[in-house]
């Protein structure tokens, strides 16, 4: 799953690709942006740990990876 996080006062938006499903990216968003929790945490697909402070997030997008094509077929 390719996961694009925008974060405030920052030009750069943070891009990673999880192992996590749709739901589960999304159910992690809604807890952090309710309250319930202050950080918002993923996990790409190396292990590492991605927080991001829920208050200093701008917008989260959720997509299927890119599939990458070889060789000079037919777009």
């Amino acid at each position: 799953m390719e996961i694009k996080i925008g974060v405030q006062h920052t030009p750069r938006e943070i891009a990673l690709e999880s192992g996590q499903s749709a739901k589960e990216v999304e159910t992690a968003v809604a807890e952090a942006l309710s309250g319930e929790s202050k950080l918002l945490s993923l996990t790409d697909e190396h292990g590492r740990k991605i927080l991001v402070p829920a208050d200093r997030i701008a917008y989260v997008e959720i997509g299927e990876p890119a599939v990458r094509r070889v060789g000079f077929g037919a777009l």
